[in-house]
């Protein structure tokens, strides 16, 4: 078949899709039933590789075209007019009068706006799986505000990556959609200022409204990683701080009206910023790191520490000027002042265990803090380790020789207060904290190191049991008196809730209910130790996809998924303060920043949310609290059960981790230090979480989303109608899986499952009458036997179906997966057939360094093909050497260049190209998903 013919062959497979999905008895399985029908074309029609790459491409881009749509109607649209509306109506809400107060007095007005309600917080998992050229089209396609996916798509011959992001690059696309949101920000703030001008003529301009800030760890976070050096952190750091103060020069630069030396303060502060990156180490070479010190602190009166230093100037540039350049200055001092010397404040993250052993480095505390019994005495040694720690002198030198990373990390915290933003506080993030003993020794680090006052120590609560015991892990810490006196001083309480962990180990439903039962317990012990006064930070870090807690339908809906009315009303009913902080990962999330005019509506939408009216609704799932618990309870058990289900790590780990291209810097799973030999996952564990969410994704079932939820349905089948129609909150939860389960399909599982199937290749091995092709089939059959995946993952395939057939039971309108995404998955299936047959041509060869045949077999079934080729050329090596094009001053005797040419044309291309295809074919997935992992 040609690659002319392909769009024909491609609207000819669709239709048969359409057909197999609207009337699943024509067929056992529509995805095999398809696969089978692909795979015959290309063995008895010579369907091309040329064609099945058009035909994906053209999958690939219609998909593509719905998630522009998607993304445009998700931020609740981009007309500018509806964006400026929302916006408007927000600031004359907050001038509504109190019916016993009359009119809005302007202390009111600053109390509401001049604290940060919402943080947008802008991290850097890894989840850039796509081409930087393709997140641009994507957002500007959505900018345009489509109604219905556009017909025209710009080509793409690929939207992968060429190579994983990196560092630098990470930044750079995090601050560009940092940069969007302060512009928003900023259009904000002047609709607020506006709004207070009419009221307050002659006082609106001392306002400086702050209600929403954007925030970043992007550099600073080091859970997981080890491409970040503290000398990376110090360098992005300044980069920040230099965008800040660019950013406030270009803002005040129209007033013309300044009478004082503002704009030259700025300027001569960016020069000596400029002169503090250029002198940045690279490496922690200590004549280089003594050259930075003496820039850093040398020029650090020139190049600010403080936003407060320009506070008195800004004031006097503002009395003096006219009414226009007042009003730009004003919006240009709010942003400043919100900001403090940087584009967005900064987060720094670590995971406990990295403190643990900084205490034991320094106080020889080696106890284990994960044996509860071990954990009182562990605490009351850190209590008196407080007693007496005072803090002490470091500089750069200290850095260079500090041995823990913990140290290292609270020093550069220290440096940065000290030299770059003495005033903005820092978030000290805190990964898998499942004990009070952690936040004392940050809080132990921090004094030793004179910061204690300028950081927000923060646990994030991800894991089931910090999950179910969190106040057990906050009240361990409330009964320290440092603990208690640090919350006084700060009056802040700041916690982060991980969805991605929590959801794929007891599902995204049932972590969501959990998370939201902690926050309520919080709110009751702050209120029993008499800290209501002390504001809580509750910081979602969760991602754009429903595997990582992010709702699918809408952002307003998103955020009151997250933060329920109900749970803010409680706060506000026990005079607690809260701030909102959401996470925007990687690509996916800086796509709703990605042109200004959808950062406009995302700041908007937010904006609505901060300012929302907080009322305690009638809703059955707060009203009857046995059958909430009990439903989310069955959905954890089903999920938990699954994950020590020996067949849910085998299908992970199939092929599942080749489906998908790198997309961060963080490996997808503990790799074997043979190269030779495949890994095998063992437990879900061994798998990182945006990757094990991805991988569910690839092979049609969602299942940290599904799994539970039909026996919990089951049980109480009435109820679960009534709420489903009768309860915000239970619907909102529902929408995970309404939308997990219009991208899962038990025919995909089943027929990815069934490729695992060793009888089924001895079946077509029968079938066939060519001995060549019966041998191809027989060597992958003993492949598959030796890997040993069929009867596990049947038996969890039972587990899957049977779950998810009471689920359609009682949920009989949920939706199902449409023609065109079930129709690449087929292809794919197909695909994966045919690099499996075409290994088995591959010739006879000596075993070399441990490569032998089982071992390319047992690679080929795992799709580990990059490797494999790599194996494969060193073996059969088919490039000529140009070396030996030289003048020998003889005549040319051969050269024995491409020998293995035809191995290479008719194997190895082939295999390189089809595994191509099958990346691609993910990327046209995650479109239909809407995110990646």
């Amino acid at each position: 078949m040609s690659q002319a013919s392909a769009p024909h062959a491609t609207d000819m497979l669709q239709q048969q899709a359409r057909e197999l999905v609207a009337i699943p008895a024509l067929s056992d399985n529509p995805v095999m039933t398809l696969a089978r029908s692909i795979g015959r074309q290309i063995d008895r029609d010579g369907l091309s590789i040329d064609a099945l790459e058009e035909w994906v491409r053209r999958l690939r881009d219609a998909a593509f075209a719905r998630r522009a749509c998607h993304i445009a109607a998700y931020v609740g649209g981009v007309d500018d007019a509806v964006i400026e509306q929302r916006m408007r109506d927000v600031a004359r809400r907050i001038m509504q009068p109190d019916p016993n107060d009359s009119p809005v007095p302007i202390a009111r007005f600053r109390a509401a706006t001049e604290r940060s309600r919402f943080a947008a917080v802008f991290t850097a998992h890894p989840t850039f799986a796509l081409a930087n050229p393709v997140y641009e089209c994507l957002a500007d396609m959505a900018t345009q505000n489509p109604q219905q996916p556009p017909a025209d798509v710009p080509a793409f011959l690929t939207h992968r990556r060429a190579a994983p992001p990196t560092l630098d690059e990470e930044f750079t696309l995090a601050t560009q959609a940092i940069l969007r949101g302060r512009n928003a920000l900023d259009r904000l703030t002047r609709i607020l200022l506006t709004e207070a001008r009419a009221h307050w003529p002659q006082l609106w301009a001392t306002l400086a409204p702050r209600p929403i800030i954007m925030t970043s760890w992007v550099g600073y976070d080091t859970d997981g990683r080890t491409d970040i050096g503290w000398w990376d952190t110090l360098r992005l750091r300044l980069r920040m701080k230099h965008m800040q103060l660019t950013r406030l020069g270009a803002q005040i630069a129209p007033a013309t009206s300044i009478p004082n030396d503002l704009q030259e303060r700025i300027t001569r502060a960016i020069e000596a910023v400029e002169a503090q990156i250029a002198a940045c180490p690279g490496s922690a070479d200590p004549q280089a790191v003594a050259d930075f010190a003496a820039v850093l602190i040398g020029r650090r009166g020139d190049a600010l520490t403080s936003s407060n230093d320009l506070a008195p100037t800004f004031a006097e540039a503002i009395d003096a000027a006219t009414p226009d350049d007042k009003m730009t200055l004003a919006v240009a001092r709010a942003g400043f002042m919100a900001h403090g010397l940087s584009a967005a404040h900064t987060h720094v993250r670590l995971n406990s265990t990295q403190l643990h052993n900084a205490a034991r480095q320094r106080l020889g505390i080696t106890d284990n803090p994960d044996i509860h019994a071990q954990r009182r005495a562990l605490i009351a040694r850190m209590d008196e380790a407080l007693d007496t720690t005072q803090p002490i002198d470091i500089d750069f030198g200290s850095l260079l020789v500090e041995q823990s990373t913990a140290g290292r990390l609270m020093m550069t915290v220290r440096q940065i207060l000290h030299h770059i933003d003495r005033t903005t506080p820092i978030r000290f993030l805190i990964a898998e904290t499942e004990t009070g003993y952690t936040l004392l020794t940050a809080l132990w680090l921090a004094r030793l190191l004179g910061v204690e006052d300028m950081i927000e120590i923060s646990p994030l609560f991800e894991t089931q049991d910090a999950l179910e015991q969190g106040e057990h892990l906050i009240e361990e810490a409330l009964h320290s008196p440092h603990w208690r006196a640090y919350l006084q001083r700060t009056r802040k309480l700041s916690l982060q809730f991980g969805f991605s962990d929590s959801g794929r180990y007891v599902g995204q439903l049932a972590a969501t209910y959990l998370i939201e039962r902690l926050r309520l317990k919080v709110c009751d012990l702050l209120r029993q130790w008499d800290l209501a006064f002390v504001e809580v930070i509750l910081f979602d870090t969760h991602g754009e996809s429903i595997g990582r807690g992010a709702h699918p339908y809408s952002l307003a809906d998103r955020f009151d998924y997250l933060s329920p009315p109900h749970a803010r009303m409680r706060f506000l009913q026990a005079g607690i303060r809260l701030r909102e902080e959401t996470a925007f990962q990687g690509g996916d999330g800086y796509l709703l920043f990605g042109t200004q005019p959808l950062a406009d509506a995302t700041v908007s939408v937010i904006a609505e949310h901060a300012f929302a009216a907080t009322s305690i609704d009638e809703d059955p799932v707060y009203d009857e609290p046995d059958f909430s618990a009990d439903f989310f309870s069955a959905i954890a058990r089903g999920m938990t059960g699954l994950v020590e289900d020996p067949g849910y790590a085998a299908l992970l780990g199939a092929f599942g981790p080749s489906l998908i291209d790198k997309t961060g810097s963080r490996p997808s799973a503990r790799q074997s230090d043979a190269a030779a030999i495949t890994t095998r996952i063992r437990h879900p564990s061994q798998l990182r979480a945006i990757p094990n969410n991805a991988i569910l994704q690839q092979l049609g079932w969602c299942a940290n989303t599904l799994q539970g939820l039909g026996t919990a349905a089951a049980r109480h089948p009435d109820t679960f109608e009534r709420y489903l129609s009768d309860s915000p909150r239970f619907r909102r939860a529902l929408d995970f899986a309404a939308h997990a389960l219009a991208h899962s399909s038990d025919g995909v599982l089943r027929g990815v499952i069934r490729l695992l199937d060793p009888d089924m290749w001895l079946q077509r091995a029968t079938s066939h009458h060519d001995p060549k092709q019966q041998e191809a089939c027989l060597t992958l059959m003993h492949g598959l036997e030796r890997l040993d995946f069929w009867a596990c993952t049947q038996s969890m395939f039972r587990r899957l179906q049977s779950d998810h057939l009471a689920l359609r039971n009682a949920w009989s309108s949920a939706p199902r997966m449409e023609a065109d995404e079930m129709l690449l998955h087929a292809i794919r299936i197909a695909v994966i057939e045919q690099i499996w047959l075409l290994s088995t041509r591959i010739p006879y060869f000596a075993p070399r360094n441990a490569f032998t045949r089982d071992v390319l077999t047992a690679k080929v079934l795992c799709l580990e093909i990059p490797d494999v080729l790599r194996e494969l050329e060193k073996i059969f090596p088919y490039h000529a050497d140009r070396s030996f094009d030289l003048d020998f001053h003889e005549p040319h005797g051969p050269r024995d260049e491409g020998t293995y040419m035809r191995e290479y044309t008719e194997i190895f291309e082939p295999m390189q190209r089809l595994f191509s295809l099958i990346r691609e074919i993910s990327t046209g997935v995650m479109h239909h998903v809407g995110a990646f992992g």
